[in-house]
């Protein structure tokens, strides 16, 4: 049903890692804790730890294309030495909890985050990072210390989850109108391919391929049928229900000037005050996020980033891999240069990752390339202040937006360096020797914690 990057790992092991991808959350703890013990005895080897770094991957939770679990993303960046290492999952927490155990389990530092699309009045005239949509802009929390949350805070991120919901059933009515009669019913076609009901376009996308092929088993039927509905000669596609075809279909049918698409407005989804509101009661860390710098809003850069601080924001998240053709020095890259830049002098981090929500991205950026090399160092810095948050926050309520931490560092720049100080002296696997650190505790007294 789903791609999966070719494997050259022992049969046992590749079988063991499969299962890491059930929806079985009992079968991934049994199987991470058999490679676990593997890896322990040498039949499994597991790469020294570098200075590589991804705090930005989506798991099926949301979607992940090769259908990776928490678990299974976890095992991979512990295998190929991951300094530190970083879920995100649309509009959930649902896979926090089992990262940042698996996390610790296998001597990983991780940390867990969000994302979703809010609105900014400010900039409600202007593309920021969401195409052809004015106002709206996609954001994140990261490092959130646990899953649990108070009746508040569970009411915010279960409305979060209702109105995505909402807005794919009346997206897939509008796609069945016409893609018929390769119809989808939501419930038995898209819910069922997700581990926790949380679907997404993507999902979509791929219950919308799996059905046309149920409904004309012909071949020449089944191409004639995708030619029609898609304006486009699909029959040297990579498979019949593969992902060149699932991305057609959401350019198509989903996207801005198709049958599915819906503009939002400033009702869509929540403003980005009462969104980063959640997030700092939730124990994380509100995140910008950013493109390419070529929107009309992304070219106001400075300007976006006072508006995002003033509500809250303390880090900038970017997806190197997209922002860059190796060996060219392009525009793309200069401004992702850029605002590596304006974010270090406003203090924020600089949270980097692969995504890996759509076939092709990466598991680790590659940060030895004359492109990415010169900007690794804010990506660890970020990295290790985001991991250090986590577990602070997670075991002392001390993390990088808490009361004893505006008090002691009250400019960010000194914030972040204190942080990831913390970060690369913590032991992975014994976050919870920061319990007992309490809010009289000094700078001093936490570093000397961690020798």
């Amino acid at each position: 049903m789903r791609a999966r990057p070719r494997s050259s790992v022992p049969p046992e092991v590749a079988a063991l890692e499969a299962k890491l991808d059930s929806f079985d959350a009992a079968e991934r703890g049994a199987s991470l804790a058999a490679l676990n013990a593997m890896a322990a005895d040498g039949r499994v080897a597991l790469a020294p730890t570098d200075e590589a770094i991804n705090l930005h991957c989506h798991t099926f939770f949301s979607y992940n294309p090769y259908g990776y679990s928490p678990s299974k993303f976890a095992w991979l960046a512990r295998k190929a030495g991951l300094a530190v290492a970083g879920i995100v999952d649309f509009d959930v927490l649902d896979g926090v909890e089992e990262f940042l155990s698996v996390g610790a389990a296998l001597g990983l530092k991780v940390c867990a985050g969000l994302e979703t699309r809010v609105y900014l009045p400010e900039f409600s005239d202007c593309v920021m990072n969401s195409p052809g949509e004015p106002g709206i802009s996609y954001h994140m929390g990261v490092g959130f210390p646990r899953a649990q949350l108070e009746p508040t805070q569970q009411a915010f991120i279960s409305d979060l989850r209702r109105t995505s919901e909402r807005r794919n059933r009346e997206l897939t009515e509008r796609v069945n109108d016409y893609l018929s009669p390769a119809v989808l019913d939501y419930d038995a076609d898209v819910m069922s391919l997700t581990p926790a009901g949380n679907a997404t376009e993507r999902h979509i996308c791929l219950a919308y391929a799996l059905r046309a092929q149920f409904v004309f088993p012909d071949q020449g039927q089944l191409h004639h049928f995708w030619a029609d509905k898609l304006e486009a000669d699909v029959s040297g596609f990579d498979s019949p229900t593969g992902f060149q075809l699932q991305l057609l279909i959401r350019a198509k049918t989903m996207k801005k000037g198709g049958p599915g698409y819906a503009q939002p407005d400033s009702g869509s989804f929540p403003w980005l005050a009462a969104t980063n509101q959640f997030i700092l009661a939730a124990g994380g860390i509100p995140t910008h996020t950013w493109l390419d710098g070529t929107s009309d809003g992304e070219q106001r850069i400075e300007e976006l980033l006072q508006v995002a601080m003033s509500t809250g924001v303390a880090a900038i998240n970017v997806i190197p891999d997209r922002n860059y053709t190796p060996g060219s020095a392009d525009t793309k890259l200069a401004n992702l240069r850029r605002v590596v830049e304006v974010a270090e002098h406003l203090g924020l981090l600089v949270v980097a990752g692969t995504e890996m929500n759509s076939p092709g991205h990466k598991l680790v950026d590659d940060f030895g390339s004359a492109e990415l090399a010169p900007l690794l160092p804010a990506f660890q810095r970020a990295a290790f202040a985001v991991y250090a948050h986590s577990a602070l926050q997670r075991h002392a309520e001390i993390g990088y937006m808490s009361d004893w931490a505006t008090r002691h560092f009250p400019k960010l720049a000194d914030r972040a360096e204190f942080y990831q100080e913390v970060g690369r002296r913590l032991q992975a696997g014994r976050e919870d020797t920061t319990s007992g650190l309490s809010d009289s505790a000094s700078p001093d007294d936490v570093l000397r914690r961690f020798g």
